[in-house]
C-alpha cells in the first residue's frame, strides 16, 4: 500500500520524493516487522518508538498541508494580490503550446514519467529513468489569465498511463488541456505597472555596453573629432541613453500585466492538483488522522510492554 507523502518535497527533487514515499509506505511496515521479529524487549521498544516518532512527524506535516489549504481563500486571477495565493482555473493554453509525453505521445500541458526494466531471474521491476516537464502552462478563470511555472511543485492526482514493451515499462502522469487546475503558490505580476524597473541601473548598463565598442562610441559622440570623449560629449551620451531607457520602460509598462505563479521563495507549500481545494484538504485531514492514530497506537504498545 502506498501512502501519500508528507514532507512536501518538490517534483524536481525526485530522489527525495521517492524517499518520502518510502518513509510513509514501507517505513511503518518495516519498523513493525523489526519490532515483532526482534527477540529482545529493548529492540521492540526501539522499533515501536521509531514508528511513533515517524507517525507524529507525518501527522504534523499532513495537518500543516490541510491548514495551508484551509487558511487561504480562493482568489480570482484578475483581482489576486501579490504573494501567496490559491487559484482555480481551466488549463487554457493554445494548442501550439501543448507538449507530448515521451512514450505514449499524449498531448498535455505537463507530464512526469518513470521507466522500469525487468532484471535478474526474479522478474522484479527496477527503475531505470525518470523525469518531468518544466514548461509553463496557462490557466484562466474568466477574470484573467495566469501562467504556472511547475518547477518545484508537488503535483497531486494527475491522470496516468502505463505502457509495456517486452521487459520495459513506462509510467506516465500528465495534466490535460481543459482540466480544472488547483494551484497554491506565490503569485507575481510582471510587466505593466508592476514592472520593477530602474532608470539609473539600465542607463548604466547601456553606457557600459557602449564602452565595449570604443570605435563606435567615438564615431557617435566624438563631436570635435579629437579622438577623445570629453565630459561634454559624455554628458550628451548619458542623456541619449536616458531617453532610450525611458522610452523602453514606457513600452514595457504599456504591454500590460502578466501573472505567473511559482514556487514560494520562503519554502512554503507549492501545490498543483486536479482535485478541488475542499477534497484536497479532506484528503490531507484523513491522512493526518491516520498518521496520528499510528503514532498513538505505537505509543500505547510501548506503555503496555513496559508494564
Amino acid at each position: 500500500m502506498e501512502l501519500p507523502g508528507f514532507l512536501g518535497l518538490p517534483d524536481r527533487a525526485d530522489l527525495r520524493d521517492r524517499l518520502r514515499q518510502f518513509l510513509t509506505s514501507a517505513g511503518y511496515l518495516g519498523l513493525l516487522a523489526f519490532a515483532l521479529l526482534v527477540g529482545r524487549a529493548s529492540g521492540q521498544l526501539t522499533g515501536l518508538g521509531l514508528i511513533s516518532a515517524l507517525g507524529f512527524v507525518a501527522w504534523a506535516a499532513t495537518y500543516k498541508r490541510a491548514r495551508a489549504i484551509a487558511d487561504i481563500a480562493t482568489s480570482r486571477i484578475g483581482a489576486a494580490a501579490q504573494g501567496y495565493v490559491e487559484l482555480v482555473g481551466h488549463a487554457s493554453g493554445a494548442v501550439s503550446e501543448m507538449i507530448v509525453t515521451p512514450f505514449s505521445g499524449v498531448a498535455c500541458i505537463w507530464y512526469r514519467y518513470r521507466s522500469y526494466s525487468r532484471s535478474g531471474g526474479d522478474g522484479d521491476w527496477q527503475e531505470t529513468d525518470h523525469g518531468s516537464s518544466n514548461v509553463t502552462f496557462e490557466i484562466s478563470d474568466g477574470s484573467g489569465v495566469c501562467r504556472i511555472d511547475p518547477d518545484g511543485a508537488e503535483v497531486i492526482a494527475p491522470q496516468s498511463r502505463t505502457t509495456c514493451h517486452g521487459d520495459d515499462k513506462h509510467v506516465e502522469e500528465f495534466l490535460l488541456r481543459g482540466s480544472v487546475i488547483y494551484v497554491l503558490g506565490e503569485l507575481r505580476t510582471l510587466g505593466g505597472a508592476h514592472a520593477a524597473l530602474s532608470v539609473s541601473e539600465d542607463v548604466g548598463a547601456l553606457l557600459g555596453a557602449w564602452k565595449q565598442d570604443p570605435v563606435e562610441l567615438k564615431r557617435r559622440f566624438d563631436l570635435d573629432g579629437n579622438g577623445e570623449i570629453d565630459m561634454h560629449e559624455w554628458e550628451l551620451a548619458r542623456r541619449l541613453a536616458t531617453r532610450m531607457v525611458e522610452k523602453e520602460h514606457r513600452e514595457i509598462r504599456n504591454i500590460g500585466d502578466s501573472h505567473i505563479v511559482r514556487a514560494p521563495v520562503d519554502g512554503r507549500l507549492f501545490l498543483i492538483s486536479t482535485l478541488p481545494p475542499h477534497k484536497l484538504r479532506r484528503r490531507f485531514v484523513w491522512w493526518s488522522v491516520f498518521h496520528l492514530g499510528v503514532a498513538v497506537v505505537a505509543l500505547g504498545a510501548i506503555v503496555w510492554l513496559q508494564r
